[in-house]
Parts: C-alpha cells; structure tokens; sequence
C-alpha cells in the first residue's frame, strides 16, 4: 500500500517562507502528475500547484510568482517552495500523484498558518 507523506508546514509570519515536501512511500509506477491542493475552513479544496512528467506546471493566479513547484523523480518527491506568504494563503495542503493504470494517491493533508 502506498502512502504520500507529507511535511514542512506550521506556523509563520506574514511575508514568511515554508518548504512543503511529499514522498512517497512505496512504489509507484509512472507518475505522470504531482499537485499540491489547500483547503481552507468553509472552502472547497483548489489546485495551488501542479507539474507533469514533462516539467510543464501550472499555478492558481493567487501564488504565481511566489510558489514553486518542483520534484525529484528518483525519489518519488515532490516539493512546494512558498515565499511571501500572505494570511490568505492559511489552510490544509495536500498532495497528489497521479500514475498510469488510473491509480490516484492523496497524503494526510499538513496544515499551513499564517499570522502574525
């Protein structure tokens, strides 16, 4: 059974950096797709960031040009680098592979604040 783990979120000021990394636990094979979702309390849960197998990636408006999304595709991991963090960006973050043969994994979600 494979597991996505995630870690790297907390507490930070405004205007703050956190790194979010998600691995996988097991084998998985030809992962295609990687995105990092959020949910925030009363809100459905948005794609924030996501890159393919060919290095194409796409941002929702709200973090471009101060998320990065990147991966290491011998580790299976997948990394959210989020910089100017602003209030708003406060909610759960969740990771997701996609892979061949329509196999689908979501982590456990790690929470991200931001407050002064």
């Amino acid at each position: 059974q494979v597991q996505l783990v995630e870690s790297g979120g907390g507490l930070v000021q405004p205007g703050g950096s956190l790194r979010l990394s998600c691995a996988a636990a097991g084998s998985i094979f030809s992962i295609y797709y990687m995105g990092w979702y959020r949910q925030a309390p009363g809100k459905q849960r948005e794609l924030v960031a996501a890159i393919t197998s060919g290095d194409n990636t796409n941002y929702a408006d709200s973090v471009k040009g101060r998320f990065t999304i990147s991966r290491d595709n011998a580790k299976n991991t997948m990394y959210l680098q989020m910089n100017s963090l602003k209030p708003e960006d406060t909610a759960v973050y969740y990771c997701n592979f996609r892979a061949l043969f329509n196999n689908e994994y979501w982590g456990q979600g790690t929470q991200v604040t931001v407050s002064s």
